[in-house]
């Protein structure tokens, strides 16, 4: 890769903006972060860097979601999804329908977080190349689960991108860690343990490799203060408080002081244990995760009960159980509404995959006969307007190969110029195997883009080296759609350009 101008990415050249943007977001820096994607989305525009203005748009929707701001967060969810969409990027598009689902949860719009959720899940089902973007968008599939408070979804995701990287095993670890809490205060204490076992274990191998993470050291502790193991849970717990309060890690300060609350409590020394369950309800008020403030008030219920055991202390710890159960109920509710919405997307993917196929060439895998006659009657009802050309593309001489190199021959010859047809084609543009050596690509564009790309479907086949010793070429004409043209003189205007083609010599193009 020698004599590149700048590195090879996934962003345009404007990478180092893009990182930018993305690190200030990701600090907490949510203004500076808007700003400067804004100054450097009209740099992009301008410089025609289109590679980076999703990532840019991207970074700029994460610091909307940093600073709650999400229904500006979701206006950009939504422009971003367009664009991958017409770009034909499924895991981007993926990973997008993640993050849009992540706002809805936030604002309370399940019904479409779920519905996004679920068709995120059908894309990533499917084998992409591009190991990053998929752990990206799983990522962004497990971030929005956790949001709903989907530990079963959020766990499968994590354990999927185990697989592939160990960074997220800390994160995994918390989501099991919230859910053994969960599932302890309803009262399903096996389940419970087994969750926060495994948390306790992800979370100790990490801890024995940076024993300086005391963000860890509090998970760890608290994963140990559920399990009954008081004492070390209490020592852990004590270290960790100070050095996370003076960082203003509040998350991982709660967890601290949760961690101690349940250890003294389990000791005896209930007034101090209410006071550090207190601190950690306190914390609350600096953000923080939906089920925090639940898991904190159920375990200040019990300790006001271990601390006074009287009918009115019995009837606040109903209360709260009550309460924590209907929450648990609602969540059950999500996680039944995600299976039910995957449901139908595989089967509406199902039904999509099977229409696509009853239009689909066998031998070229470009859309075939009933796909054109479909699309001039688009044409004619207004759903596929104007900017667009239409392309004739005919092989020259194809009866002459095939009585020389016999019709398999020919056959190759018909799929490698289908093959060069796509790679001509963006994923607006729609190429149909016409008929016999007739190909048709309805082409999103002016003329002369209509021209440009015919002209290099042109020279590709005239290069190719499809039938050794044999050189193929091809004839293209082509017309553009105008105001109250039908489809069929869309097609008999393209035809009559075809013919112009091969009546100058053919291996040209005439429009």
């Amino acid at each position: 890769m020698e004599g590149l101008p700048v590195p090879v990415t996934a962003f345009g050249p404007l990478h180092l903006y893009v990182l930018r943007v993305h690190r200030l977001a990701n600090t907490g820096r949510g203004h500076e972060a808007i700003a400067a994607a804004d100054a450097y989305l009209t740099l992009a525009r301008l410089s025609g860097d289109r590679k980076s203005i999703p990532f840019l748009m991207q970074g700029k929707m994460y610091a909307h979601l940093h600073m709650g701001r999400y229904s500006e967060g979701a206006e950009l969810a939504e422009e971003l999804l367009l664009i991958h969409r017409a770009s034909g990027s499924a895991l981007a598009e993926a990973k997008t329908l993640c993050d849009l689902a992540h706002f809805d949860v936030l604002r309370s719009r399940y019904v479409d977080a779920m519905r996004n959720l679920a068709r995120a899940a059908v894309l990533l089902d499917a084998p992409y190349p591009g190991r990053d973007r998929r752990i990206s968008a799983l990522c962004s599939f497990a971030e929005a689960a956790t949001a709903a408070e989907m530990y079963e979804n959020a766990s499968a995701s994590y354990e999927q991108l185990s697989e592939a990287t160990s960074a997220f095993d800390l994160v995994h670890a918390m989501t099991l860690l919230y859910w053994g809490l969960r599932l302890e205060h309803v009262g399903r204490h096996d389940e419970a343990g087994e969750r926060l076992r495994r948390s306790a274990e992800i979370t100790r191998r990490y801890t024995d490799q940076r024993p300086d993470d005391v963000g860890a050291a509090a998970m760890l502790a608290l994963a140990l203060a559920k399990l009954g193991d008081v004492i070390p849970a209490e020592k852990i717990a004590r270290d960790a408080i100070l050095p996370l309060r003076a960082a203003e890690s509040y998350q991982y300060a709660r967890m601290a002081h949760l961690a101690l609350g349940i250890s003294l409590r389990a000791q005896g020394a209930l007034a101090e244990a209410r006071t550090e369950i207190v601190a950690a309800g306190e914390l609350c008020a600096f953000g923080g995760r939906p089920d925090e403030k639940p898991i904190i008030r159920f375990e200040l219920a019990l300790t006001a009960l271990a601390i006074d055991g009287g009918q009115a202390c019995r009837d606040l710890f109903d209360a709260v159980e009550g309460q924590t159960r209907e929450l648990w109920r609602m969540r059950l509710q999500r996680v039944s509404m995600l299976r039910q919405a995957r449901q139908q997307e595989e089967a509406d993917a199902a039904r999509v995959r099977a229409e696509r196929e009853v239009l689909r060439d066998p031998l070229t895998g470009l859309g075939n006969r009933r796909r054109f006659d479909l699309l001039l009657d688009r044409i004619d009802n207004g759903r596929l307007t104007a900017p667009l050309v239409l392309l004739l593309v005919d092989v020259d001489h194809f009866k002459a190969v095939n009585d020389a190199y016999s019709h398999s021959v020919g056959d190759r010859a018909l799929r490698e110029v289908a093959r060069i047809l796509r790679a001509h084609c963006r994923a607006e543009d729609v190429p149909v195997r016409y008929a016999g050596d007739e190909f048709t690509v309805f082409l999103r564009g002016d003329l002369q883009v209509g021209r440009e790309v015919a002209e290099r479907i042109r020279a590709a086949v005239a290069r190719s080296d499809i039938i050794p010793g044999v050189r193929l070429t091809v004839s293209v004409g082509l017309a553009t759609l105008t105001p109250n043209m039908t489809g069929e003189a869309l097609f008999r205007a393209t035809d009559d350009r075809l013919y112009a083609a091969k009546f100058s010599g053919r291996n040209t193009i005439a429009s």
